[in-house]
């Protein structure tokens, strides 16, 4: 797994990406955070910047993490990519739960809807959670097979 996990976010998430990044960066200096955008409150489009992410989580085999207002449209956006696992989280447990049970690899929240603090604590949970294996394994490839049974669209 690489080391560097890509953020996104669209205007309505801007201003909580920073805050969330800054804290990340100080808590996880180990761990290279890369924002793709948005770069503004400027009104923008989710599905660009889960596009962004979830393309280069793929490609790199890396992790990511995405806000919109409820977490719900980055979410659905990043799962049409192939290869993207990608679970709306709202706190800890969820967090943790996403990781073991369903080996996501990117997170989203929602900046209307939880506080920094609650987003803090379920980014530190699911980047120090391993996936679970096991039991769990089985329903990835059934996960897998419908990707390419049906594709994403």
């Amino acid at each position: 797994m690489n080391n560097t996990v890509y953020v996104g976010s669209d205007h309505a998430g801007f201003a909580f990406k920073k805050a969330l990044l800054k804290e990340l960066q100080f808590r996880f200096p180990s761990i290279a955070f890369q924002d793709l955008g948005c770069e503004d409150e400027q009104s923008c489009d989710y599905p660009d910047f889960s596009e962004k992410v979830a393309n280069q989580v793929v490609a790199q085999q890396a992790r990511g993490i995405m806000i919109c207002g409820s977490g719900i449209g980055v979410a659905i956006a990043a799962n049409k990519i192939p290869g993207i696992r990608a679970a709306t989280v709202w706190d800890s447990v969820s967090a943790t739960l996403s990781k073991e049970h369903n080996n996501t690899n990117v997170i989203c929240f929602g900046a209307r809807l939880i506080k920094l603090e609650v987003a803090v604590g379920a980014c530190e949970a699911w980047l120090k959670t391993e996936f679970a294996g096991g039991r769990h394994q089985k329903r990835i490839d059934q996960i897998t097979a419908l990707e390419k049974k049906y594709g994403t669209s």
